[in-house]
């Protein structure tokens, strides 16, 4: 069996064979002139003859040059042609999103009408389910998904931003609670917890300084919930204190529906895109462009009524203490 020759030398002889010239092939191929040269003698030296011979400033095919172009030019016709083509079937067919049912209903589905007019080439179409999602399904080019490092080696994941998990409950639960301190206050409430996110409330409580203990034997009075959407309708009916995502409540804390008096805590983990193996990482990368600008925005709203709601909290307890005095 005939041994081929380099792939690039065989480019370097099309380019240079139709455009009679190395400086043109090269700057067409984007190299130098003396890579298309050192490509064109290793083919020369591969079949051991001469394929070109100098005409004035440029060169043109010998006999033997000649016999070798025609198969050589359709090739990479025809590579061209069925590159061309699949980049079209790419870009022309969906992008496929998988999303979890909470992070979809409370912050994508506001946003879906702008994302689809200002990436209309990626025809997005969302794939939602409150179990986890296989981020390596066929039919998924990426997932939104909260996760910690490490993250998987055969997958491309794009970090959007850092997770920060919040204590929120109704106005009427807190009015209740005791205010002296984090470990007093959870000794007297309902505290909600999920399934799926095991590790929130001992996060929070490292963070908060409160000790396993008392963690322990509040989220034994507690509720256990399977998803986190089922979590915070319980949070919202005023079974207790849930804790969530900020970015999931942003809405429900705007509208006063929920409070929350006690400090955003950051973890480890991090809102990503995990790009399923051999996806479109262009589209991909478009996509968490956008995503990321979004997000952006949300955190710098979220934080500006943060910031309001703890100085209307600060003037309430002036007012308290005042009219005791």
């Amino acid at each position: 069996m005939t041994t081929l020759p380099s792939l690039n030398a065989l480019r370097a002889f099309e380019a240079t064979a139709r455009l009679g010239s190395v400086g043109e092939a090269a700057r067409e191929l984007h190299v130098t002139h003396g890579a298309v040269s050192r490509q064109l003698r290793t083919l020369e030296h591969h079949f051991g003859i001469a394929l070109f011979v100098k005409a004035g400033r440029g060169l043109v095919l010998t006999a033997h040059g000649r016999s070798l172009y025609p198969a050589v030019g359709d090739a990479f016709s025809r590579l061209s042609e069925g590159c061309a083509a699949l980049a079209r079937r790419l870009d022309e067919a969906p992008f496929a999103l998988a999303c979890p049912g909470s992070l979809l209903a409370r912050w994508l589905i506001p946003r879906l009408d702008r994302l689809n007019a200002e990436l209309p080439e990626l025809r997005l179409r969302v794939v939602s389910s409150e179990n986890e999602l296989d981020p390596r399904r066929e039919d998924i080019d990426a997932t939104l998904r909260f996760a910690a490092p490490p993250w998987p080696d055969d997958m491309a994941v794009i970090p959007l931003m850092p997770e920060r998990i919040v204590a929120v409950a109704t106005p009427e639960i807190w009015t209740t609670a005791s205010k002296a301190s984090a470990r007093a206050t959870l000794e007297r409430l309902t505290l909600l917890d999920t399934a799926s996110r095991p590790q929130a409330w001992p996060e929070w409580a490292a963070a908060m300084g409160v000790d396993d203990a008392t963690l322990s034997e509040a989220r034994a009075r507690g509720r256990s919930f399977e998803h986190l959407y089922y979590l915070l309708e319980a949070a919202l009916a005023g079974l207790g204190v849930a804790i969530a995502p900020q970015l999931l409540v942003a809405g429900e804390l705007r509208q006063g529906r929920l409070l929350a008096p006690w400090p955003v805590i950051e973890t480890d983990a991090s809102l990503g895109l995990w790009l399923a193996p051999g996806v479109d990482t262009r589209r991909g990368e478009r996509l968490a462009e956008w995503l990321r600008r979004e997000l952006s925005l949300t955190a710098m709203e979220n934080d500006s009524m943060m910031r309001r709601e703890r100085s209307s909290q600060s003037r309430l307890s002036s007012s308290s203490r005042d009219a005791a005095r």
